[in-house]
């Protein structure tokens, strides 16, 4: 039996992920799609215990106070555990398995923190440590929902019902969230991710017209 594939939602944080994922697994679950949902990190499993660690400030009080490669390193064990525990069998036996972050969240998370002219070697890093050293899959398609910082900002804060002290070390450092973006957008032009613009003309485009985007771009994937 073919392996499944592997579609990958992901975005800078507030950039409205966790809405267009929920909705996207229950269309195609409606659709009967043999779908998976998977969502990094796994707050609620041993193995995501590092990253809660990590974004809780126990080892910094600033993300770079962690370097790319360690912080990756917390990220990819929780994949790692996840895939082995719960999604292995169903990918290999052909269902899609729809990820809301992935491999990919390291390069928008964590490859800013290095100096540009080390993002490529970062990326190649990136990929030869997770895909082909951990045995993780590679997405076969990785969308990436592009959000201005100043809306996804706002959206962060209306989360939190206007509670700024509810944020992460990443959330909470405007610098650093800048310097996702940049990375998110390197990356996807380096590694051709399918880029979906969430806003147009300063403003947010309506829940129902960017789920449309993505379902087309789903089932031509999944084809």
């Amino acid at each position: 039996m073919a392996e499944g594939k592997l579609i990958v939602l992901d975005g800078i944080d507030g950039c409205g992920k966790t809405t267009q994922f929920g909705l996207l697994t229950e269309k195609l679950r409606e659709m009967n799609v043999p779908v998976k949902p998977v969502s990094f990190p796994e707050y609620d499993k041993p193995s995501a215990a590092l990253v809660k660690m990590y974004l809780g400030g126990d080892f910094s009080s600033v993300p770079g106070g962690v370097n790319s490669y360690a912080a990756s390193s917390f990220y990819a064990v929780d994949r790692f555990a996840s895939y082995k525990l719960y999604w292995e069998e169903a990918y290999k036996k052909g269902s899609l398995i729809l990820a809301s972050r992935y491999t990919t969240s390291n390069a928008i998370h964590q490859m800013g923190k290095l100096p540009k002219e080390q993002w490529d070697g970062y990326l190649e890093w990136l990929e030869d440590y997770e895909y082909d050293k951990l045995g993780l899959p590679k997405p076969d398609c990785v969308i990436f929902l592009s959000m201005p910082l100043e809306i996804s900002q706002k959206l962060l804060m209306e989360r939190y019902n206007g509670d700024s002290g509810k944020k992460d070390i990443h959330e909470s450092d405007l610098e650093y969230m800048r310097s996702c973006l940049a990375s998110a957008e390197y990356a996807a032009e380096k590694l051709g991710w399918r880029v979906v613009d969430c806003s147009e003309g300063g403003s947010i485009r309506s829940i129902q017209s960017i789920h449309e985007e993505l379902l087309s771009i789903t089932e031509e994937v999944n084809k």
